[in-house]
């Protein structure tokens, strides 16, 4: 999703946090985004069978890079930073660092049902976030509302199998901390898009992360078998070209417009859709419980977006 925005050369004005309502095409187009992004746990555990978890990130990464680069160039979209915007990427980068080894780790100790389920508790920590540093996406009773409802049904969908393999309790945590992290670098994204262009964004903080995943690689990972299998290979390239790539390039777009807050709450059928890939590709359990989920959500969407 390209963005019109001219550019101009110097110090960027302060923002001017800009949060339009979201309209039909916006609203489709972020769900298709949440429906992708339910693939990413199942797709980062079948990678862990082949290889540890910051070399996985360090490639899934690298493939990332490539498409937003790629499509940058394409795009003419300058990649030179300007005065000022070093520091604030380096904030952005060390909260996306600090979220993907919580998740990454955590993913290798739990199952992929239940990292999807707790990695997309991130919409309270956006709208929590968003009430206090956005202005105009203050919570209201009835968008609190939509948010309880439409978690109630990710808990639903998920509470049949909360009671099984308790040795995962820590994988639970940690990718539950990687969605306090994602809540957080939602928001820091959106007030960092009104003066950084969105793929310039993408590329830098994509290109500084690696570093740092390589370097924790060969220091704690060192040793550890590696392989490229075509399961592997097809995680990875799901993972770097369509999350890292398409998602995160249309993900930071939106989110220079349109308002965090509203939109993150659709984010929600993400783990329904991740217990379906789940189900699909790695044969953990698909219950009834997902009908009443999916209803629940859907319900909390449409409280959420109700026009006062």
């Amino acid at each position: 999703m390209p963005s019109n925005r001219k550019e101009t050369i110097g110090t960027p004005p302060k923002p001017n946090v800009i949060s339009e309502e979201p309209h039909g095409k916006i609203i489709a187009l972020s769900l298709l985004l949440a429906f992708l992004w339910g693939g990413n746990s199942p797709a980062i555990k079948v990678g862990l069978q082949d290889f540890p978890p910051m070399a996985l990130a360090f490639f899934r990464f690298v493939i990332g890079l490539v498409v937003v680069g790629g499509w940058s160039l394409f795009r003419r979209v300058s990649l030179g930073l300007r005065r000022g915007e070093f520091l604030r990427l380096l904030l952005l980068t060390a909260i996306f660092i600090l979220q993907i080894i919580c998740l990454n780790t955590g993913t290798e100790l739990t199952t992929a049902s239940r990292s999807t389920i707790f990695i997309n508790v991130y919409p309270f920590f956006t709208a929590l976030f968003a009430h206090f540093w956005i202005p105009g996406e203050r919570l209201s009773i009835t968008k609190t509302l939509g948010i309880i409802v439409a978690f109630s049904g990710v808990f639903v969908t998920v509470a049949p199998n909360l009671g099984e393999g308790q040795t995962s309790i820590l994988g639970d945590i940690l990718v539950l901390i990687s969605g306090c992290f994602l809540g957080l670098r939602v928001v820091v994204t959106k007030l960092l898009v009104q003066a950084i262009h969105p793929y310039r964004l993408l590329v830098w903080y994509l290109s500084l992360s690696l570093p740092c995943y390589a370097a924790m690689s060969f220091l704690l990972e060192r040793g550890e078998p590696m392989q490229l299998t075509l399961s592997s290979a097809v995680a990875l390239l799901y993972q770097g070209g369509v999350i890292a790539g398409y998602c995160f390039l249309a993900w930071t777009s939106i989110l220079e417009r349109y308002s965090a807050s509203k939109l993150v709450v659709l984010f929600f059928a993400t783990p329904l859709s991740g217990v379906l890939f789940s189900y699909l590709v790695l044969g953990d359990e698909l219950t009834l419980s997902l009908l009443v989920g999916a209803l629940l959500v859907a319900g909390g969407i449409y409280l959420v977006n109700m026009r006062q």
